[in-house]
């Protein structure tokens, strides 16, 4: 079948092309090379940071300087947010949707060089900015090739949203969100580099890359593909997608934005408290007591109602500052990014990983293990935000370092399980 190579329809190939001809196995689909990708580096980034716990809260060892302070500032903290929100979360993302996207728009699938190019690009960069933590000079070097690397993917499902289809509102809504990431990651790399105004910089790519291009992408994609799930397997199940929902939720999140930057978390509450109710009556349409029966099933679910309860956490954090107050430090920050992003992501890329290698999705003990590991990681750190006389003190029980051991016990068994399916044929013998 003839291939267009003009510039609108480069990132994709006719269907039915032998577009994998003389590629390894490795690339045989998009989701083995991100998945890949996001292993490793997320494996790498959570290795960095419990050492850094473990030498500046739980005092095991001596503190070492992780990050370089020339040319620009940055606390571990910062290091640790850039790593996990642009480092690990997006080879996950890309994978499932240059995976998923063109089969919602019946579009052409993306060509194995575009998210072959991506993939190479964005974990040579990472792995540059892992380097980075030691050898200054290579930071703002794998920062570049990051950003390349998500730009081709990005581009590549901005060509999917504009196929042509009755509904692409989800598709739109997640192609946005990628650029809204980019932004966040082309703030950080102008600030390593000396740009102007460093420290908005940083904020603005912390709280876009959270807010902005994580939250949206979840929520949009769970809004799509967990009633869908669902009905694969409830009997009598009604498949329900309020889009107003969906809309009030992403408001809600821009408004977030704009209160924080503003300085005005004290007024958060306004928006977070009606997103967590419209998150809990989301969970409740959607039949969460009714997927407890359904390990596979449930996983998504239990990720899914993280989201209301971290909704809740920042609110009530902002009433207690609108009264004066200052609590739950980053609890309520934890229970968003353990609770809900790596749960929905242990879940979703596990049915991908199941599907796509020819095997039975069902929850397996390592992915069940690992869920659950996760659920404990997730109560361990949002406990250590309590005052610390209470509930967190230095040594090898400080909460936060075990916080970090759970989260790389339980990932690590996953990869273990889950990582030889991505440089491995399908066990079925098909295709991809």
């Amino acid at each position: 079948m003839a291939v267009s190579f003009d510039l609108k329809h480069s990132m994709v190939h006719a269907e039915g092309e032998d577009s994998l001809k003389g590629w390894p196995v490795f690339f045989a689909a998009p989701h083995r090379v991100m998945f890949f990708g996001g292993i490793v580096q997320g494996l790498l980034a959570m290795l960095w940071w419990a050492a850094s716990i473990g030498a500046r809260h739980a005092g095991l060892f001596s503190a070492a300087v992780w990050v370089p302070n020339p040319p620009a500032y940055l606390p571990a903290q910062w290091m640790h947010g850039l790593l996990m929100i642009y480092g690990f979360f997006p080879f996950f993302i890309f994978g499932f949707l240059i995976t998923a996207a063109p089969r919602w728009q019946g579009a052409p699938q993306v060509r194995v060089r575009v998210y072959a190019a991506s993939f190479l690009l964005s974990l040579t960069g990472w792995l540059g900015v892992d380097a980075g933590l030691f050898l200054p000079v290579l930071l703002p070097v794998g920062l570049a090739l990051a950003l390349s690397g998500w730009l081709i993917a990005a581009y590549a499902l901005l060509e999917v949203a504009r196929h042509a289809n009755p509904e692409r509102r989800h598709v739109w809504v997640v192609a946005i969100a990628l650029g809204l990431g980019a932004s966040g990651l082309a703030a950080f790399l102008t600030y390593v580099v000396g740009g102007p105004g460093p420290v908005w910089l940083v904020e603005w790519a912390l709280m876009i890359g959270l807010w902005g291009f994580l939250l949206p992408v979840f929520v949009t994609v769970a809004h799509r593909m967990l009633p869908f799930f669902s009905s694969s397997v409830i009997p009598e199940y009604l498949l329900r997608r309020p889009y107003w929902a969906l809309w009030l939720l992403l408001t809600a999140f821009v408004a977030h934005i704009i209160l924080a930057l503003a300085g005005q978390a004290h007024w958060q509450w306004l928006v977070d408290l009606p997103a967590a109710l419209i998150a809990l009556y989301l969970s409740a349409i959607w039949q969460f007591h009714r997927s407890l029966t359904t390990p596979i099933l449930a996983v998504l679910h239990i990720g899914f109602a993280w989201l209301s309860v971290a909704l809740t956490l920042y609110a009530v954090q902002s009433l207690a500052a609108l009264a004066g107050y200052g609590i739950l430090g980053l609890a309520p920050l934890h229970a968003l990014t353990l609770g809900f992003f790596t749960s929905m992501l242990l879940g979703m890329v596990s049915r991908v990983t199941l599907g796509h290698s020819g095997r039975n999705v069902a929850a397996d003990a390592a992915m069940w293990l690992a869920f659950w590991g996760m659920q404990l990681t997730a109560v361990l750190r949002i406990i250590a935000e309590l005052p610390a006389e209470c509930c967190s003190g230095p040594g090898p029980f400080n909460l936060m370092w075990l916080a970090a051991l759970c989260w790389l016990a339980a990932f690590g068994g996953w990869s273990l399980r889950y990582a030889p399916a991505y440089w491995r044929a399908r066990v079925d013998g098909k295709p991809g």
